[in-house]
């Protein structure tokens, strides 16, 4: 509830696609709340928001549970808000294909002078509506090949939790809305009330954009030579460069390179690249729409001929067959959620 007796120093519209993920959106909301008043009353006093929707009702999370909209797109006078902060849904492709429905919302906000913010795939969004021609963006880590891949001429901030470009804003998702909230706040409300309330979330601290994630780093703890391979393997994805090439980058031989990696990933280096970009695209095929041919793009693979032959050799099956067993496997499911809710 907002108090009317003074004006925020900050007011923000919130706007969750469908199938938005929980975490990054009840992290920012939280962190507003905590900064809103001197207290834990929740009042609108210092920084308020406004939950948005293209009309009024309820949307869905990618968890199921349900936020309910405060006000439809056509009541809201946008000029009077600072951030339209959009939270993207669970599928990169499915938040690009929102771009109909939403175009029309996002280029009046911007029209307007209201500062755009992508969180998670949102980007992918406003990258659909030609919002982030000319600006640098932030994408979760597991998306960056996807977003290169469809949006080849946006250029991508990496190594980043959340990036501020002007009036336009992105952030990877995740606990990191926490920390890019701060921020915001931190320049409109000053750093006090901006970090007020983080205790009370267990959050240490907030970190900055620069931040590196250690749980990224402790998955490969296997010696600095192994740990820079594969972080090079992960940007190297979609390009051509082999085994050999990549020793070269690393500054070993390849044969040490292969010692080290059958040491620590008991295989070479070639099957350990093999099978990270079968992985993505597995995940690829699972998660978003893109066509055969572009995800042999994001993984290096020559062609949709190429990555069949790779795809079937690992998993026994080709790709489409794969996303299509799949697809169904899915649908049968929520039928059957769909059966046991009339029931």
């Amino acid at each position: 509830m907002q108090d009317d007796t003074l004006q925020p120093d900050v007011r923000f519209l919130l706007l969750p696609l469908p199938e938005f993920s929980l975490l990054p959106f009840g992290g920012f909301l939280d962190k507003l709340r905590f900064t809103g008043d001197e207290e834990d009353y929740s009042r609108q006093r210092y920084c308020s928001w406004t939950i948005l929707g293209l009309e009024h009702g309820h949307v869905l999370s990618s968890s199921g549970a349900a936020v309910q909209v405060d006000a439809s797109a056509d009541e809201v006078i946008l000029a009077e808000y600072d951030y339209l902060v959009v939270f993207g849904g669970r599928s990169a492709g499915a938040t690009e294909a929102l771009a109909p429905r939403y175009r029309q919302l996002l280029r009046k906000a911007a029209a307007q002078g209201v500062k755009l913010v992508c969180i998670d795939n949102a980007s992918f969004l406003f990258a659909a509506c030609g919002l982030l021609s000319g600006h640098k963006v932030v994408v979760h880590w597991r998306h960056e090949a996807e977003f290169r891949a469809s949006f080849p001429r946006i250029q991508l901030q990496r190594d980043r939790l959340y990036w501020l470009d002007g009036n336009r804003i992105s952030c990877a998702g995740g606990a990191a809305a926490i920390d890019l909230a701060v921020e915001l706040l931190s320049r409109a409300c000053g750093r006090t009330k901006a970090l007020k309330g983080l205790a009370d979330m267990l959050v240490d601290e907030s970190r900055s954009s620069e931040h590196r994630l250690r749980s990224r780093e402790a998955e490969v703890m296997h010696g600095r030579h192994v740990d820079r391979a594969i972080a090079v393997m992960r940007q190297l994805m979609a390009s051509a460069t082999g085994a050999d090439e990549l020793s070269d980058v690393v500054g070993i031989s390849r044969r040490q390179l292969d010692r080290l990696f059958q040491a620590s990933q008991g295989m070479t280096v070639k099957a350990y690249w093999t099978e990270m970009r079968l992985n993505h695209a597995k995940w690829r095929l699972l998660n978003s729409n893109h066509s055969l041919a572009l995800i042999a793009d994001e993984i290096g693979a020559a062609d949709t001929s190429h990555l069949a032959r790779l795809f079937r050799k690992r998993f026994g099956t080709s790709p489409a067959a794969f996303r299509q067993q799949e697809r169904a496997r899915v649908e049968r499911i929520d039928e059957q959620d769909c059966v046991q809710h009339r029931e």
